[in-house]
């Protein structure tokens, strides 16, 4: 019994220090009622649109278009407000005005007669639309999103109906004066920005933002300038992560990668690293060398030169060969990866030709090694020990790569519950039996499984990249990074190894096959999700799991709905290089009020044409899940945070009327 009495003891005064803290904030019975009020009301708006995307892998025009029409929400909302007045080439016009009002006005006002009607029939339309996406946020909330120029105007303007007879003419000479002053395109602009800002709630990025396509750095600088945003990091950002860490394996694959894909304009152009020191290797060792088997894959079709294409060859094998190496000490450094079927270079009979792959000889493509000792043929020779110390610095020293790499760990992580929907890049380890896999990664023989797994990773990547001031700590977090990468057990990759290796020197192709985990066997199984919604604490009748990583292929009749609803894989396609396998450019998913829906896009072919041509993405939405009663934010996450705080304000209040806190007035 005492120990019951001091715990209780002990929880009050713990809740009393709380409540004093929280009487600075609300230091009268009023102030406390006033937000009680508003909490409580806030609980029974419409919850926000979520808007979920995956798999980008560069591609930042058509990212950034569908970003900028919330997957055809816009032009919805634009029907159900004008869908009887308008003809649908008008709603296509202004749903692209809206999208794109800097470059859009040029265009229109050039073929406007009267420029004057033009804007103030545009300017009303466009205060309708921001009424009606605003109509479902607090006044407060608004504000917030208002952009400063304007922000009381629109506010006005928004919260003013211009067919009340004793507000139409004070509503009426708003529009007239911003025209008449000349800052019509100014507001359209600011306006059209607040609309697209409002439409959607939170954006949820499930993972590869980096690789293949040519502007991974655009679509990083979108993102820290959106307003909610969160990121579960796939295995292609997990690798670029890692290289910002100073993770020489990691450096030298993201470069092989880019080389791989003609793409190398996003490592020197986009953050300003020197790929100099790295051409003149090249060309110094492989100068003989034609490097056929390393010729890049050029699917963003940039016009290069042949002798361009033939220097990226040779940059390609030399960096390979690098990574091959840096590759096979981190597997020798950390036995426990089980990775040691990975180290392919001890197999190799240099003087035939040939590599032993499981007691089967293959004739290699290439036979060409200049940089590796047969007897040791792990060991970096000088000059690349040289050249990865200047790539190293470089990696380290971008500015703008260190800037991203920090906005993926602070927005960040390799799951999130959010709103009874569980996100993650790829996968978790199952066994053949449906159970969660135990894995070791460390030299202690400690075993993870499950949430437990993913959580110690997260953690350990995290120190390889902060922990600056302890170098052990730091080499086996970056490690851990390297293995979300390519390991066999990483819940990023889901595969049972990388076959890089004899996809360049091997021709016979079942040496390329890479078996996926598990998970992928059992998505359609019911009992793997509810098991997993179990593990990470969630109501299996309700929630989903949203997955990328593996590209949806419609044209074998596959389809992105898993297990009956309850598992959700939306990587269609948004990199060329895969539409050709899915059939389509990707999908996207919302979650609003009334419920779920999934959009898959035709692809995208250019800004340019979206804006002079006005050629949106072709979208067709198919509803998953549609409330019967529309959800509010009290059912949400941000719901649950509000009930506790008005929980809490309201022992302020009992506090207060009791005397056991004095009001401060």
């Amino acid at each position: 019994m005492p120990n019951i009495e001091e715990n209780l003891r002990r929880e009050f005064e713990n809740e009393l220090r709380y409540l004093k803290l929280l009487s600075n904030q609300y230091p009268t019975i009023a102030d406390a009622c006033i937000e009680v009020i508003n909490l409580q009301a806030i609980l029974n708006l419409p919850k926000g649109t979520e808007h979920f995307l995956t798999d980008i892998h560069g591609e930042y025009e058509p990212f950034i278009h569908v970003l900028k029409n919330a997957s055809g929400v816009i032009k919805r909302k634009i029907t159900d407000i004008f869908g009887n007045s308008l003809r649908q080439e008008d709603i296509k016009s202004l749903a692209t005005l809206i999208y794109y009002p800097e470059q859009k006005l040029d265009l229109m006002l050039k073929n406007e007669k009267n420029i004057e009607d033009w804007y103030k029939i545009t300017l009303y339309r466009l205060v309708e639309i921001c009424r009606f996406v605003s109509s479902k946020y607090t006044r407060s909330k608004v504000r917030k999103a208002l952009p400063k120029d304007f922000a009381y105007i629109i506010e006005e303007l928004l919260h003013e109906q211009p067919d009340r007879e004793d507000k139409e003419e004070y509503y009426s000479e708003i529009i007239k004066t911003i025209i008449k002053i000349g800052r019509a395109n100014e507001f359209i602009i600011a306006i059209s920005n607040l609309i697209q800002k409002l439409v959607i709630d939170r954006l949820h990025i499930i993972g590869d933002i980096f690789d293949r396509g040519p502007g991974a750095h655009i679509i990083m600088d979108t993102l820290i300038n959106y307003h909610s945003v969160d990121i579960q990091w796939g295995n292609h950002d997990i690798l670029w992560m890692g290289a910002a860490a100073g993770s020489e394996a990691c450096i030298a694959t993201v470069i092989r990668i880019c080389a791989r894909y003609a793409n190398l304009g996003t490592i020197e152009d986009g953050y300003g690293i020197n790929l100099l020191p790295l051409a003149s290797f090249a060309i110094d060792f492989y100068k003989h060398d034609e490097c056929l088997g390393f010729k890049p894959k050029n699917e963003n079709g940039k016009d290069y030169s042949d002798k361009e294409i033939k220097l990226i060859a040779k940059m390609h094998k030399a960096i390979a060969i690098i990574q091959f190496k840096l590759d096979g000490q981190i597997i020798n450094r950390r036995p426990y990866f089980k990775m040691q079927d990975r180290l392919l270079l001890n197999k190799i009979n240099y003087e035939e030709g040939t590599i032993n792959l499981e007691n089967k000889v293959y004739k290699l493509k290439d036979c060409k090694f200049p940089t590796i000792n047969p007897k040791n043929p792990y060991e970096l020779i000088p000059e690349e020990i040289e050249l990865l110390e200047k790539l190293k610095s470089s990696f380290l020293n971008s500015e703008k790569l260190q800037k991203h790499v920090s906005f993926l760990f602070a927005k960040g992580s390799i799951y999130l519950k959010h709103n009874s929907n569980l996100l993650y890049h790829g996968c978790i380890p199952i066994n053949q039996d449906g159970s969660f896999k135990k894995v070791s990664i460390g030299s202690s023989g400690k075993e993870y499984r499950g949430k437990d797994f993913l959580d110690r990773l997260e953690i350990l990547v995290r120190e390889g990249y902060f922990y600056k001031n302890n170098p052990k700590a730091k080499l086996y977090g970056m490690d851990i990074t390297w293995y979300l990468w390519n390991g066999v057990d990483s819940p990023l990759f889901g595969k049972n190894k990388m076959t890089t290796f004899e996809r360049y020197f091997i021709e016979d192709k079942t040496t390329h096959v890479e078996k996926k985990s598990y998970y992928f066997d059992l998505e359609n199984d019911e009992k793997m999700c509810n098991m997993i919604f179990h593990e990470f604490g969630l109501d299996s009748k309700t929630s989903h799991i949203v997955n990328g990583h593996v590209p949806v292929k419609i044209k074998k009749g596959e389809s992105p709905i898993k297990a009956n609803g309850k598992l959700l894989v939306i990587d269609g396609g948004f990199s060329r290089a895969y539409q050709s396998q899915t059939g389509i450019a990707g999908y996207t998913l919302i979650y609003n009020s009334y419920g779920l829906a999934l959009v898959s896009h035709e692809p995208f072919e250019s800004t340019q044409k979206a804006i002079e041509e006005e050629k949106d993405i072709l979208s067709a939405t198919v509803i998953l899940e549609q409330e019967v009663e529309r959800k509010r934010v009290g059912d949400t996450d941000v719901g649950e945070e509000l009930k506790l705080q008005i929980k809490y304000l309201e022992k302020l209040l009992d506090a207060y009327r009791k005397g056991i806190i004095k009001e401060q007035i």
